[in-house]
């Protein structure tokens, strides 16, 4: 039998999903789906959200993924511990 990940969608904005694995691990980041999909750490070395790798997504689709994480971080770390622990 497989291994089960289950996918928590905390976010939905502008065709863009925010979603956090259950079964994941750290550093906390979260995972975007739209057009492709990235992965986004929600704290970087300087403390803002870090882009990690965008696959099947276009250049001004990632932008707006960063920005929307920027603007909801503090959110997103509170899901993430809410659900990591």
């Amino acid at each position: 039998m497989g291994l089960f990940y289950a996918m928590v969608t905390i976010y939905r904005e502008q065709g863009l999903r925010v979603v956090i694995f259950t079964n994941d691990h750290v550093p906390a980041h979260v995972h975007l789906f739209g057009s492709g999909q990235v992965k986004i750490n929600l704290t970087g070395p300087d403390g803002r959200p870090e882009l990690v790798w965008a696959e099947g997504m276009k250049q001004s689709d990632v932008r707006r993924a960063m920005k929307l994480v920027a603007r909801r971080q503090e959110d997103f770390l509170e899901r993430w511990k809410e659900i990591h622990g």
